[in-house]
């Protein structure tokens, strides 16, 4: 049944309506070239169907396109690097903040940079505030719903052309150029594979059960608030794990499995501070306790069947 609880729903054109309810019957029937044709139907009368967990919403088609699936972004990765480096974005709501995130990125880093990113459903206007900044140093792309966090990290990952990609949260605003320090910690060794702006240690003393934060210089992990990595390390490495649905424990284990990729090959911190500041961070104090508790517990415990004791993965100490 089709959901009742959009307002913008009941404010389609009976017409609009009555196409929903048919591709409905028609993904029912699982004829999804039918469905297919009836969306591209409502999307041609100004309105976009959106799947949610009891039938569907209707919301008016925005100013930029739409896409369906999360593989309907382009896969560069056999694309050959064109760039220094893209910055990559996962927007999954609060406007205010995509706007503030942003606008610090591409006031504060070079016109070579490129900020990729990924809108998760156009969650209460983020994706709208995202496409303000429409432009030639901004590729977006918007998904009709939400999808999980390794998911849309890959995607961005494939996406990219640069050398060096770069995740960075909402949370994360630049005060400064913060990213050449990270892009010049790469490219002074042939070894570093990813640096970022802040590191943890995996704490021996509780044989692995946890991380402290680690000064400058070689690092065990770069956590995910801002980190560079080589574009060629990253794919090679697969990217962060598939069933990696939330943030939390992730850029751990992925900075593992970056390092496992690439024997011998390092994480760093660059020495001093970085001209940038970290805002309230979504993912953890407005996500549901017990879904983020849940997921993180998850991948850490995938991440300690997968790399406890590899003593080889550490840094020097």
């Amino acid at each position: 049944m089709p959901s009742s609880s959009s307002p913008e729903r009941l404010n389609a054109p009976p017409e609009v309506q009555a196409l929903a309810q048919q591709r409905a019957e028609a993904r029912k029937d699982r004829d999804f070239a039918a469905a297919d044709a009836l969306r591209d139907e409502i999307a041609s009368a100004g309105w976009l169907v959106v799947d949610v967990a009891d039938g569907y919403e209707l919301k008016p088609k925005p100013p930029y396109d739409v896409l369906d699936r999360i593989n309907d972004l382009p896969d560069n990765s056999a694309v050959a690097d064109d760039r220094r480096a893209t910055v990559s974005v996962v927007v999954d709501g609060w406007a205010d903040d995509v706007r503030t995130c942003v606008d610090a990125l591409l006031t504060h880093t070079s016109e070579d940079v490129v900020v990729q990113a990924l809108d998760l459903g156009n969650v209460d206007g983020a994706g709208d505030a995202l496409h303000e900044f429409a432009g030639e140093r901004l590729h977006e792309w918007h998904l009709a719903g939400p999808t999980g966090w390794s998911q849309a990290r890959i995607a961005l990952m494939r996406a990219d052309t640069a050398r060096i990609h770069v995740w960075s949260d909402l949370s994360t605003v630049f005060t400064g150029d913060a990213l050449t320090p990270l892009l010049d910690a790469i490219d002074a060794s042939a070894d570093v594979v990813g640096s970022g702006w802040r590191g943890v240690h995996v704490d021996l003393d509780d044989e692995w059960r946890s991380f402290v934060d680690a000064p400058a210089g070689d690092v065990d992990a770069v956590l995910g608030y801002l980190f560079a990595m080589r574009r060629s390390g990253a794919l090679a490495a697969g990217g962060p794990h598939p069933k990696a649905r939330f943030y939390r424990n992730a850029d751990i284990e992925f900075s593992f499995a970056l390092k496992g990729a690439a024997p011998g090959s390092r994480l760093v911190v660059p020495a001093g501070d970085l001209p940038v500041r970290q805002d309230r961070h979504r993912g953890y104090h407005d996500s549901d306790p017990d879904y983020r508790d849940k997921e993180s517990a998850k991948t850490y415990n995938r991440f300690l069947a997968r790399f406890r004791g590899r003593a080889d993965l550490l840094c020097r100490r």
